[in-house]
């Protein structure tokens, strides 16, 4: 493991020690006084209603053996007693001390550090790749979507005896990634798609392509692997001539392209020929954007030599982070949870699997897609759209922007019937009730932050209980 020394940082990060050595050495980082390990630092960071400083006492007593602070509140006293077991450092700005913390960490590993990008996708791109570069490397990974100026300096400071790092980039605004690469120095990038994501932010999705392409920014090899199907990265690669790239799909000529494509509730099947030699793999979860997760792994794996029978257990036992098309059949109501994100991009390929399941009824239920500023009414027209054209039986929507939704599939053909507006979870939920029969199928796909697990836990209970 490799321990930082505080004497060794001080000036990076314009610190001065209010009380104990200098001598002092840590490992990792933690932001949370209750959590923070022996061999960690605890980072003090001021919040909009509290002061971290404040916990400096109790990271101590949980074995913090190093404090970095951007306000000195302690009295002689205290700081004389915080000296026999702890070294208490003040900075300017303890986020800005972590970040420049990170890089002096992230400097003393040679190894592959593969980060991801891209508007949707990120996570479950990240889950599976760390998945395949486990096959070969002790592998450090971001946790979660953990993926911004706090996150990805943490998941850097947790390297102990890792050998691989698979690190996610998200941002949302122009220059977020160029900070980030240039913190975790990626040997090889991962670009997953470009779509409106932000948006509202960004003005465009040009200016999207630019931040995400900032990735490159922080490599000296400027080697990225690309999603050849989306149209934004497409055309970039037709046109740059100044990065390696490494391309991926389904449907436009790539070097790792999928076929045979077999589809059921639960998985994909689908073959890449590798090395002249056709391959068959399969994924723990169904629709098209998984089958692109797995390329995208398989892209990375090659490029790390990993052994492609290997390669081919990883993808096919690859745990998802949560909630992003879970699949629960509960008395033959088949129920599909994709409510972590949403953009038309992720809505599109969710409602295009809903489409082509061989069952009885399709039914989505859509929240308000967030973050999309002035594109708003046009992005959520495009999903109404997407719902007629995949000829859903019934829609519900929640939210005041999701009305534009079921405003467009009626212009679409659908009739009144058929769609619903809802103002609130409560009121999706007692629409659900009136309207679930056995054999259906219910897609439940808005942001995070529309509480959507609200609906799915009711809906649960009552398909338990009433649809015996």
């Amino acid at each position: 493991m490799k321990s930082l020394c505080v004497k060794n940082i001080l000036e990076s990060i314009n610190g001065t020690i209010l009380c104990g050595s200098d001598n002092v050495e840590f490992i990792g980082a933690s932001i949370d006084s209750r959590t923070v390990k022996t061999d960690e630092a605890y980072f003090a960071l001021k919040g909009e209603r509290t002061d971290g400083t404040l916990y400096c006492s109790d990271a101590i007593k949980n074995g913090a053996k190093v404090c970095f602070v951007e306000s000195n509140i302690f009295s002689d006293e205290e700081l004389n007693n915080l000296a026999q077991s702890a070294t208490i450092v003040l900075v300017p700005n303890v986020e800005d001390a972590l970040v420049e913390i990170a890089k002096v960490k992230r400097s003393l590993y040679d190894i592959p550090v593969v980060a991801i990008t891209g508007s949707v996708g990120k996570t479950s791109t990240k889950d599976v790749i760390a998945e395949v570069m486990a096959q070969k490397f002790n592998v450090q990974k971001t946790q979660g979507n953990k993926n911004n100026r706090l996150g990805v300096p943490l998941t850097i400071m947790s390297l102990r005896d890792n050998d691989a790092l698979v690190i996610e980039m998200g941002m949302n605004h122009l220059g977020e990634i160029h900070e980030l690469t240039n913190i975790a120095r990626p040997t090889l990038s991962v670009i997953s798609n470009i779509g409106t994501s932000h948006i509202g932010n960004l003005g465009s999705r040009e200016n999207i392509l630019k931040a995400k392409l900032e990735i490159l920014d922080g490599m000296t090899n400027k080697k990225v692997i690309i999603n050849n199907d989306n149209d934004m990265l497409h055309k970039w690669n037709l046109e740059d001539e100044t990065a390696e790239k490494i391309t991926f799909g389904v449907h436009g000529k790539s070097k790792y392209m999928a076929s045979k494509i077999k589809m059921t509730e639960k998985s994909n099947e689908f073959c890449v020929e590798l090395n002249s030699t056709e391959y068959k793999f399969t994924t723990q979860k169904p629709g098209e954007v998984f089958i692109l997760n797995a390329l995208s792994a398989i892209a990375v794996g090659m490029e790390y030599d990993i052994p492609i029978d290997k390669m081919q257990k990883a993808i096919a036992n690859a745990e998802i982070t949560k909630n992003r098309l879970d699949i629960e059949k509960v008395n033959d109501v088949l129920l599909i949870k994709d409510y972590y994100n949403a953009s038309f991009e992720s809505i599109k390929p969710s409602l295009e699997y809903l489409a082509n399941l061989d069952r009885g009824r399709k039914i989505a239920v859509l929240g308000d897609i967030k973050e999309v500023g002035s594109f708003s009414k046009e992005i959520h027209e495009k999903v109404g759209k997407e719902v007629a054209k995949n000829k859903i039986d019934k829609l519900i929507t929640v939210g005041e922007e999701a009305k534009n939704i079921v405003k467009k599939a009626k212009n679409e053909g659908m009739s009144n019937e058929d769609v619903c507006s809802c103002d609130s979870n409560e009121q999706a939920i007692e629409v659900l009730k009136g309207m679930l029969l056995k054999g259906d199928t219910v897609l439940l796909k808005a942001s995070n932050s529309m509480k959507f697990g609200e609906i799915y836990d009711e809906i649960v209970n009552y398909i338990s209980e009433q649809l015996k």
